[in-house]
């Protein structure tokens, strides 16, 4: 609101007339349109940020156990930058997706600690599998995928988070 200092013969019936009409103006005006409906409380506060996942291979420790469940969280800028100032990186572009999904996977079976140099003793098929899986979560959300099988024209929905190969 604007102030103005009101002296005698400044126009002090203008300015008030002016604030009648300001008043009565906005008292007729149409009421605001109603806020949008918010999603109920479950919905907005039900964000996923981890995804669970099951490695087709699966990673083999250094004691020769298997490792194939596990969970990766949502990336956030930070993940997608960290990795460019990274001098394995800048030596090798490719190592990339090595750093970054070491970043996001939060467990791989009992490996709570999930390094680059874990990321690096993986095979090929898993870290495709991990690359991919981390594409779905960040982009589209979620796991599943809409499909139609080629035989009966069924459509569904599979979910892509994991399982031996050829299995969904």
């Amino acid at each position: 609101m604007r102030r103005r200092t009101v002296s005698p013969g400044s126009g002090l019936e203008e300015t008030l007339d002016n604030l009648a009409a300001t008043t009565a103006a906005r008292q007729e005006a149409p009421a605001p349109a109603p806020a949008p409906a918010r999603a109920p409380q479950r919905e907005r506060d039900s964000l996923q940020t981890e995804f669970a996942f099951e490695l087709p291979r699966g990673y083999v420790d250094d004691e020769g156990q298997l490792h194939r469940h596990g969970t990766m969280r949502l990336a956030t800028a930070r993940d997608e930058l960290r990795p460019q100032i990274d001098l394995r990186v800048k030596e090798n572009p490719a190592y990339l997706s090595v750093v970054l999904l070491s970043q996001v996977i939060t467990q791989l079976g009992t490996v709570t600690d999930v390094h680059a140099g874990i990321v690096e003793r993986m095979y090929a098929t898993d870290v495709a599998f991990l690359q991919d899986f981390y594409r779905r979560i960040n982009s589209e959300g979620h796991t599943h995928a809409a499909v139609t099988c080629p035989h009966c024209h069924d459509s569904f929905e599979v979910d892509l988070s994991g399982g031996r190969l050829g299995e969904s």
